[in-house]
């Protein structure tokens, strides 16, 4: 195996989020998985990338508690157990209670994942801003986890946020990222140069994430867009920047920050070599 992100392909046309990362020591890191569709897909390709009929993935980073990020790992807990081996578990979820508030959906996905949490404690480990964690040669700094005080888009802005740092090359994950937690980070790393990276995972698929002055300080070269083509096009139905997301806006922001590649979910699966 060779460092390298694989962002996965949405095997049904919706958003959602699909890491595979793998390292030269043959070390194998996930980051959320999508729908619980893209599963036979999600293992399919692990199988190839691993040359194992059995792949271990020695870690598994859950963003955040919404569907289109968490359900492929609860089809993997229910029916794909004896398929592949998994090592660690990192997150930290909210309380239902603080979730289902203003967004049930992300309640009724934290609920499912506790109620499954049995199955599987023995290798959880809730991560907080500041964890330093190394899976071989690969070193993820978590610099962001929730934020109670922050009770605005309550999920999204829940999302772990860290940085990646493997084969000397740096990479941000945002997960669905909002506004008001981008600019938490903001204050948080203000001037000390630690937001900046070589690659940027967008915020929230590209759209209603983090603002532009995130990505300034982020200063990618390559972008992450975790993006199907109707998203991509802001189209809904009615036409190219027809709707009301603002994947078009942020599309803009980032060729003015002289991002000189994008990777893009709309065109399949991506392989950014490091």
């Amino acid at each position: 195996m060779k460092n390298e992100i694989h962002m996965l392909k949405s095997v049904t046309g919706r958003q959602m989020n699909s890491f595979i990362i793998t390292c030269e020591s043959g070390k194998v890191i996930a980051i959320d998985g999508g729908w619980r569709e893209d599963a036979e897909y999600f293992l399919n390709y692990l199988r190839e990338v691993t040359g194992e009929e059995k792949p271990k993935i020695d870690a598994w980073f859950l963003s955040h508690s919404h569907s289109d990020h968490v359900n492929l790992f609860f089809e993997v807990i229910d029916k794909y157990r004896d398929a592949v081996e998994v090592g660690r578990i990192y997150y930290n979820f909210p309380s239902v209670q603080f979730l289902e508030k203003e967004d049930k959906d992300a309640a009724e996905t934290a609920r499912e994942f506790y109620e499954k949490l049995p199955v599987f404690a023995d290798k959880i480990c809730i991560v907080s801003g500041g964890d330093v964690i190394n899976v071989g040669e690969a070193e993820f700094e978590i610099l962001y986890s929730p934020d109670f005080e922050l009770n605005r888009n309550v999920c999204n802005n829940s999302s772990i946020v860290f940085k990646m740092t493997l084969g000397g090359r740096t990479a941000m994950f945002t997960g669905d990222c909002g506004v008001e937690a981008g600019e938490k980070i903001l204050r948080l790393y203000k001037d000390s140069g630690v937001l900046k990276c070589d690659i940027c995972q967008m915020a929230h698929h590209g759209q209603n994430g983090c603002d532009r002055p995130f990505y300034e300080a982020v200063a990618p070269e390559i972008c992450l867009w975790c993006t199907p083509q109707w998203l991509w096009d802001n189209d809904a139905g009615k036409g190219y920047n027809t709707h009301c997301f603002k994947t078009i806006i942020v599309r803009e922001w980032m060729k003015d920050l002289g991002v000189k590649t994008d990777y893009i979910i709309k065109d399949g699966t991506q392989v950014c070599k490091l």
